[in-house]
This record gives structure tokens, C-alpha cells and sequence, in this order.
């Protein structure tokens, strides 16, 4: 069966129990900003636990950024099909038991499905891995997935453009993910090289 073009784009995001839930919200908020794109969420219950914490926003505040929005537990969504059109699928933040389950193709729930899904159909999966210091396991899980066609993404920031606040740290992390999904932005400088300086 032949899939109809996408006329517009199409990202799954998730938010897992990783610290770092502030990638997941200020991706869906930039996201919403663009007609063109169009989003389905997924939030684990951890994930909503430091949404808490970490942002004081509740399950309700993070749905309302999405277009669509999934219970992790629901595994006969649409996304849980490869025959549901999408342009790839981004967890931000991605906790080390979600890494897990995704290395070893444990389709436990929703949010590991609809990657085991982006996987086989050989779409974008991007995972943004937070936990330090790394453990063998989480070293061979990462390898696995990368094995399979997934990117593994830490939110590491970035010190060149000498950013002033956390805000302008995290857009400049999205920014490159955004642009590993070949979407269109502005919201942080790029690299423009080195400026002759006088000694």
C-alpha cells in the first residue's frame, strides 16, 4: 500500500524521568510556534513528576503545547503503527531505563513503541540522554541504538557563543536538534568562525 505525502510535518516528542524535562517543553513550545508542524506527545509518569519539580508546571500546562497527545499505556494508538506517517520521533529528556527498553527493543509501553516503530520504518529517532557518569550498560545501550539508526543526543551545552543564561543554553541545544530534523529556525547564533583578533 502506497503512503500518501505528509503535506505538512510530523514529530513525535516524549518526555521521560530524566532531569532536563526544560529540552522536552522549550522543543514543544518552539514547535508550536510553526503552522507547519505538527506534534504528538507523550509524558511518563516520571516525567510529569519533574515536570513538577523541575518547571512547577503539571500535565495539563506540557499537553496543551502538543497537537495531539497519547497515554503511554494506550499501545494501540496510531503511533504505534508504521503505517502512521510521521518525520521521525525525539525524547527529550530520555532517561537511562527508556535508552533500555529502546536498545533491546522492549516495546513496554507507548513511548518505546512508537520508537521501535521509528526504527523498523527507518525514521529519525533521537534520544537526549541524561545521566553522568555513564555505566557500561548505558554505554552499550547507546551503541545499540546508534547500531540501529537512532542518535544519541546529550543536552551538552555549548560555551563558544558565551551564553548569558540558562534560556539561551538550552535554545542553543533545540536549535541543533531542530536542525537534525531539517526544521527551519532562528532561535539561537551559528557558528560563524573564529574572528581575526589583534595580538
Amino acid at each position: 500500500m502506497m503512503r500518501e505525502p505528509l503535506s505538512h510535518k510530523r514529530l513525535i516528542v516524549a518526555i521521560t524521568g530524566a532531569t532536563g524535562v526544560i529540552y522536552g517543553v522549550r522543543l514543544l513550545q518552539i514547535l508550536k510556534t510553526i503552522p507547519a508542524i505538527e506534534t504528538h506527545l507523550m509524558v511518563s509518569e516520571a516525567g510529569v513528576l519533574n515536570l513538577h519539580h523541575e518547571l512547577d508546571m503539571s500535565r495539563k500546562d506540557v499537553e496543551a503545547l502538543a497537537d495531539v497527545v497519547h497515554n503511554i499505556r494506550d499501545v494501540g494508538a496510531t503511533i504505534a503503527s508504521g503505517s502512521f506517517a510521521s518525520d521521525g520521533m525525539i525524547i527529550a529528556p530520555c532517561s537511562m531505563r527508556t535508552l533500555a527498553a529502546v536498545g533491546n527493543g522492549l516495546s513496554d509501553n507507548l513511548i518505546t513503541r512508537a520508537a521501535d516503530v521509528v526504527l523498523k520504518e527507518r525514521r529519525r529517532l533521537l534520544l537526549m540522554v541524561r545521566e553522568t557518569p555513564f555505566n557500561l550498560a548505558h554505554l552499550r545501550n547507546m551503541t545499540s541504538v546508534t547500531e540501529m539508526g537512532g542518535i544519541i543526543y546529550p543536552p551538552l551545552p555549548a560555551l563558544y557563543h558565551r551564553p548569558q543564561t540558562i534560556e539561551e543554553m538550552v535554545d542553543h541545544t533545540i536549535a541543533r536538534v531542530l536542525d537534525l530534523f531539517s526544521v527551519a529556525h532562528d532561535i539561537a547564533p551559528r557558528w560563524q568562525g573564529l574572528k581575526n583578533q589583534s595580538a
